[in-house]
């Protein structure tokens, strides 16, 4: 009987042998594919369970085994069993069942050759399984990875093995690191402590000299008098010491000061030296200082007031009341106190300074006031009004030397070749340090009536603002001689002066004491006796007359001329001084 899912078709062409396979069974050749059949012959064909098995689609006619065959079996639409396939199967009873041939073309051509090719093809051989592993009930096991997905290690699964040589080296060389490291931090912090310790050193040393200096200068609280420790320093000073002639242009004569810089106890001084003070010339005549700056020139005159002195002077500096209102107009003008009213030049115009504190002075009237001397008045007093100009004009100077240099050189003026611009402006900024710093002070040189330097000159001016004690004349210097005339006879001055010079020594005059009977010649210094030797020998003093004391300040060695100095006349005869 036909199959009503597939009816056999006498009329349909067959299926056409094109060769055989490895087997020796006959390959068809393929024909189009029936629509609704798709078939894989290489898929595979679900498992039947096992009570199935024998009654579903495993049957392999080909196969191994010795085993009865098996008929595959389907069911109608009837629900009746059919059987389909080659070769003939058993029955359930065990009997061999009759076989339809007719129905052997009832098999879709293409499912009959899918099925061939299937059955000629060998048996995939299958790996057995692995035994199932026992798996707890209440844990669930191990997740297996998914083919896309890392897999995950169980610590069992892995194997340790040592560590190479290397690695331990590179623990020892660790080891040692942090180990010198360690070092070096010790060391750093052992230095750190040497450090401070020798700082603290350093420290309690420098308190202690210190301390020591303070009390060996008298500058501690109750070691010293006050008076003592003013404007003093022990030791040798260093002083910078210019001379300034202010000319007048319009009324003639000049006026003379010592700008002088006292680095060591930082203290600036005017000294105003009256034109009336005897210096020697270039002869060793005297003269006085007026005269010296009008007829021996800038040159001549430093010399001779250094001499006198005893210091050294580094410079000159020509100051004309030209240059002087210049200068007060480049400072900006001048703020100082006045002692007097300067009248205008005209009769009843207002005075061009009036007398008071803090009076603000342009340049023409500071020159007026810087030369002004009122009738009957003597030198000193307009001495006093120039040092209270040169004040003002310090105190509005820049104590920058570079500015002061600037400032200088703006006068325009012919400067002397020992004080160019750029030193004269160095000094002058030093001394405006001190005037704006409240350490400036000025001082007129007193003189005794001829002229002549007195105890109170030498001790308050010399001494102590000019040098303290007369100290060595440099390598070639001539020797001072100061002579002080006590015979009672004028002409023993001069007669004593050019034997003096004759001899080469720088003459001083002295001036005149009271009549004494012996002459002396005193050196204050042990090094200046073999010197007062040969001055006693050149005045022909017999050597009893020398003898050690205290000797001028300004001179290396002192005479005294008594009555019995004998003055030398012109034709070698000698006279008595007392005569």
């Amino acid at each position: 009987m036909n199959d009503q899912q597939h009816p056999y078709d006498p009329y349909q062409p067959q299926p056409q042998i094109i060769g055989y396979d490895a087997y020796g069974q006959p390959v068809y050749q393929q024909q189009a594919q029936q629509p609704g059949h798709t078939y894989d012959p290489y898929a595979q064909q679900p498992q039947q369970p096992a009570a199935e098995q024998g009654y579903g689609y495993d049957y392999d006619p080909y196969a191994a085994g010795g085993g009865p065959q098996q008929q595959a079996y389907g069911y109608d639409a009837y629900g009746q069993q059919q059987g389909y396939g080659y070769p003939p199967a058993y029955d359930q009873t065990g009997q061999q069942a009759a076989v339809d041939t007719t129905q052997q073309w009832n098999v879709p051509p293409q499912q009959q050759y899918e099925q061939q090719a299937q059955a000629a093809a060998p048996a995939p051989v299958q790996a057995p399984e692995p035994p199932a592993q026992p798996q707890p009930s209440a844990v669930p096991g191990p997740r297996r990875p998914a083919p896309d997905e890392e897999p995950t290690y169980r610590t069992e699964q892995f194997s340790f093995i040592e560590e190479p040589n290397e690695d331990s080296e590179d623990v020892i060389d660790w080891l040692k690191f942090t180990e010198s490291r360690s070092e070096r931090r010790e060391e750093a912090r052992r230095r750190g402590r040497n450090r401070v310790v020798a700082l603290i050193v350093v420290l309690a040393l420098a308190v202690v000299g210190g301390v020591g200096y303070l009390w060996s200068a008298g500058m501690l609280p109750g070691t010293s008098d006050p008076e003592q420790r003013k404007n003093t320093a022990t030791g040798p000073q260093k002083r910078d010491v210019i001379v300034v002639h202010l000319h007048n242009t319009k009324q003639g004569g000049t006026s003379t000061a010592l700008l002088v810089d006292n680095t060591t106890t930082g203290q600036g001084t005017t000294v105003l030296l009256p034109n009336a003070l005897a210096v020697a010339n270039d002869d060793g005549t005297t003269t006085t200082l007026g005269k010296s700056v009008e007829d021996d020139g800038a040159s001549g005159t430093r010399e001779a007031i250094g001499t006198l002195l005893g210091t050294k002077i580094t410079g000159t500096w020509r100051l004309d009341t030209p240059f002087l209102e210049n200068l007060v107009e480049i400072v900006g003008n001048i703020d100082i106190t006045t002692d007097t009213d300067v009248p205008a030049a005209k009769p009843g115009e207002d005075p061009l300074v009036k007398k008071g504190e803090n009076q603000t002075l342009s340049g023409p009237a500071a020159v007026a006031y810087a030369t002004h001397r009122g009738p009957g008045e003597p030198e000193a007093k307009q001495l006093q009004r120039f040092g209270a100009v040169m004040y003002g004009v310090l105190r509005k100077i820049s104590s920058d030397p570079k500015s002061a240099a600037e400032t200088v050189a703006t006068l325009v003026q012919i400067l002397d070749p020992s004080l160019p611009e750029k030193d004269l402006g160095a000094s002058l900024a030093k001394l405006a340090e001190h005037a704006k710093g409240g350490d400036y002070k000025t001082a007129v040189l007193p003189v005794e009536p001829d002229g002549t330097l007195g105890e109170e000159a030498t001790g308050s001016v010399v001494k102590d603002i000019l040098g303290g004690k007369i100290s060595a004349p440099e390598q070639g210097a001539a020797v001072r001689v100061g002579v002080r005339n006590a015979t009672g006879n004028g002409d023993a001055t001069e007669a004593a002066r050019i034997v003096l010079v004759n001899g080469g020594y720088a003459f001083i005059d002295s001036g005149k004491a009271d009549k004494e009977a012996k002459s002396q010649v005193i050196y204050g210094d042990a090094a200046q006796k073999p010197k007062a030797d040969e001055v006693a020998k050149t005045l022909g003093l017999p050597a009893g007359t020398v003898q050690q004391g205290k000797a001028a300040t300004n001179a290396d060695v002192t005479v005294v001329l008594g009555q019995d100095y004998k003055i030398r006349r012109s034709g070698g005869q000698d006279g008595q001084a007392g005569d």
